[in-house]
């Protein structure tokens, strides 16, 4: 296990950067942004910041990347990225290469799934699932303290795969639950329900009404009729494959992040509908927002630097 660590959260606008030294502790160490058409650029901003604050570290120090989109570990390719520059590439094979240390790297669910279970809110459970809720659905799965990696990467992503229900039931009347084209190709995914962005599309389907998911949330805790059958339609949907999951992985704890994870009325409320969808019974909360809501990805990449690096 290494002690220190350079760890990179890479999204699709800015990559912030920290360092983790022997404390443990992530210390932020700003960003920049994302060169996302030039592996050149991108090598070299890396380059910049290894040279700017690693002048204490050791030279064999690890770097350790939270990104955006998918990584094989089998050929540690990135699928379905938003960053051009990383198409077609291995990157942390082929980052090590550029920069001459050991480089491991995980999608950002990964990352805040990792971070929760060593040093968040999932601390001392053995079987953690981790879910985003944000501008889609994603989410991570750590055993004994150890990510569960998976064929293709793509372990922990409940987002896709269609919903099975059709419709829901709101004080005895029912209303048809919409089928939406998903990015990845299929139709009806969760993912286009059950983030923040789902929220609002179930809320313009029911009601022809723009309003974002905080406005939608406020008004259900507000006591808005029109907020609270959205709200109720969205508990149904998202708790009942989450509740399988729980089924299928028999986690003690599950950890929530994305911007939904903010609104801790709702994620008690869909602890609750998720906890009578399971075949065991829970005494205390199942579901949590994450401690890390922000930095999820640095506190993660750092402990999976300390592991693998």
């Amino acid at each position: 296990m290494s002690s220190a660590v350079f760890c990179a959260d890479i999204g699709g606008s800015f990559i912030k950067f920290g360092v983790s030294r022997a404390s443990g502790e992530v210390e932020e160490c700003g960003k920049v942004p994302t060169p996302v058409s030039s592996w050149d650029d991108f090598v070299a901003a890396m380059h910049n910041f290894i040279t700017q604050f690693g002048g204490d570290l050791p030279a064999s120090a690890p770097l350790a990347i939270s990104t955006a989109g998918l990584v094989s570990p089998q050929t540690g390719e990135l699928l379905a990225t938003n960053i051009p520059a990383f198409t077609g590439r291995s990157l942390a094979k082929d980052l090590s290469a550029a920069l001459n240390r050991p480089v491991t790297a995980a999608n950002d669910a990964d990352c805040f799934a990792l971070a929760e279970a060593h040093a968040g809110n999932a601390q001392n459970h053995a079987v953690v699932v981790a879910i985003i809720l944000g501008t889609g659905v994603g989410g991570g799965v750590v055993i004994n303290g150890h990510l569960v990696r998976g064929h293709g990467g793509v372990t922990g992503e409940w987002g896709h795969g269609a919903i099975t229900r059709t419709d829901v039931l709101i004080d005895g009347e029912t209303y048809a639950v919409p089928r939406l084209k998903c990015g990845c190709g299929q139709t009806g995914c969760l993912d286009m329900l059950g983030a923040a962005r789902g929220l609002e599309r179930l809320h313009k389907h029911f009601h022809q009404q723009d309003k974002t998911s905080l406005e939608i949330v406020n008004g259900w805790q507000a006591g808005d009729a029109a907020c609270g059958l959205t709200v109720n339609a969205w508990l149904q949907i998202v708790s009942e494959p989450l509740a399988l999951l729980v089924n299928i992985l028999g986690p003690s704890r599950i950890v929530a992040g994305g911007g939904l994870a903010s609104a801790t009325a709702l994620i008690a409320a869909l602890d609750q509908a998720v906890r009578k969808g399971v075949l065991h019974t829970y005494a205390g909360p199942l579901l949590v927002p994450g401690k890390f809501l922000t930095t999820g990805g640095l506190v993660g990449a750092s402990v999976m630097g300390r592991i693998e690096g």
